[in-house]
């Protein structure tokens, strides 16, 4: 068994089935940045914190190969049959960000599409990508991050350091920089998209969708 397969896996029941009918009730408005997420990938990918496989249907044709991990036992089974439906090739299998049971090297690219906020480790899971990406692979991200505005960044803060939301947020984070975090471990950031999804009062806002390359 490989040390993803023997991680421990993440139970968040009540989160889980609250985020399986959100990513449809919210499909409108995000679908088309989930469509712009995945344009244009080719070759082996590795997505991580697959969910219930919303982005499945969405892998161009030029992708050879999808292995996308989900470490909540409820969302893994919607995301499996998700990969029975698509056209990609799509394995789903238990896993968390970090540490990665894969060689150096071993992908084109890796997708953390609202993911990053969950992680126990941001920048561990960070390296993590940077190792498994060929020289000059991609890190697509579609993430939500802290506020620009004081005042908003400083409930989000105090949010997070009150545990309350991310107990109730399925481990959510959210108040981390995680663009500042992304070039921190060592990524180059080669596109970058400041988008607001629903209402600006809402603690998971703003988000941000890039492309950031990993160097050799």
């Amino acid at each position: 068994m490989s040390p993803n397969d023997s991680a421990a896996s993440v139970h968040h029941p009540v989160f889980a089935r609250f985020f399986d009918r959100l990513s449809h009730w919210m499909e409108p408005e995000v679908g088309r940045h989930r469509d712009s997420l995945l344009a244009g990938l080719s070759g082996r990918v590795l997505e991580v914190g697959a969910g219930n496989g919303v982005n499945f249907a969405r892998y161009p044709d030029s992708v050879e190969e999808v292995i996308a991990l989900e470490p909540e036992p409820f969302l893994r089974a919607k995301a499996e049959l998700a990969a029975a439906k698509a056209s990609t090739r799509i394995q789903v299998r238990p896993g968390v960000a970090a540490p990665l049971a894969f060689e150096r090297s071993s992908f084109d690219a890796v997708v953390a599409s609202l993911v990053l906020c969950t992680v126990p480790d941001s920048r561990e899971a960070l390296v993590e990508f940077r190792r498994v990406l060929k020289p000059g692979g991609e890190l697509r991200f579609l993430e939500h991050v802290r506020s620009r505005h004081a005042f908003k960044a400083a409930v989000q803060r105090a949010c997070d350091g009150s545990r309350l939301w991310p107990l109730i947020g399925g481990g959510c984070h959210c108040s981390r920089q995680t663009t500042d975090e992304i070039a921190a471990a060592g990524f180059r950031i080669a596109q970058l998209e400041q988008l607001e999804f629903g209402p600006r009062w809402v603690l998971t806002n703003p988000h941000v969708r890039g492309v950031a390359l990993a160097s050799g």
